[in-house]
């Protein structure tokens, strides 16, 4: 599907959430990331990290475009670009990308009434979702920017795989304190994260290869995340 044609489809009858943020990218204004891989300084594998306590259970039944279901939030457009570290960092078309995050107030779907989350959304399955890349090596997900939970940064859960469904690479996204600090300022939102991505254990050995590639947008037309993972 073309991209275009993606963002139309995604975006009607979200209510609120339907304007683009127009894309920016990180690296140059001259070049647009969809239609050609930037170069990059060094192709290094990306971090792995742990798949968490609150991965997705049933990851064939959710193979969707617009992951965010009954939440609300402020709008988020997510593209991953799969990089192939063992052919020069090409782009790598046809296999899997699985994302999937809590929503405004912290919470995940399919998990509930445990010590680790004591609202019940176990027969939910919002922000969680599957998507395959395309000839450019991208997959995007409509979704909402997502909120925080205790002793955790704001981040979002990704894994990598094999149309065999064979997990190539998990790992995590995070976010500048400063844009989570705006979009917390929103109702939806509970305020600030008690924890920064210096603080949690997940990142403790570094955030750099975590971090957004580009993170462009403003809380009431949303925002656009573009994220490189180098497998």
């Amino acid at each position: 599907m073309k991209r275009t044609d993606f963002l139309k489809k995604g975006l009607i009858g979200m209510g609120s959430l339907v304007a683009v943020p127009t894309v920016l990218h990180a690296c140059s204004k001259d070049k647009d990331p969809f239609n050609e891989k930037e170069e990059l300084v060094e192709c290094e594998l990306s971090p792995s990290e742990t798949t968490g306590p609150f991965t997705i259970k049933t990851p064939s039944q959710l193979m969707r475009e617009n992951i965010v279901g009954d939440r609300s939030g402020v709008a988020m457009l997510i593209t991953i670009s799969v990089l192939d570290k063992s052919n020069n960092c090409n782009p790598l078309s046809g296999v899997l990308v699985d994302i999937w995050h809590c929503d405004a107030q912290g919470y995940y779907s399919e998990y509930g009434n445990t010590s680790l989350q004591e609202e019940d959304f176990t027969q939910s399955h919002f922000l969680r979702g599957r998507q395959t890349t395309d000839a450019n090596g991208n997959a995007s997900f409509i979704s909402i920017f997502p909120g925080w939970y205790p002793g955790r940064a704001p981040h979002i859960h990704l894994e990598i795989l094999t149309v065999n469904e064979t997990s190539i690479r998990v790992s995590q996204i995070a976010f500048p304190k400063s844009v989570c600090d705006t979009v917390y300022t929103s109702t939806d939102y509970k305020g600030e994260a008690d924890t920064l991505n210096t603080g949690d254990s997940v990142f403790s050995d570094g955030v750099d290869g975590n971090m957004t590639d580009s993170l462009t947008g403003n809380n009431t037309d949303g925002y656009t995340l573009l994220k490189t993972i180098v497998v």
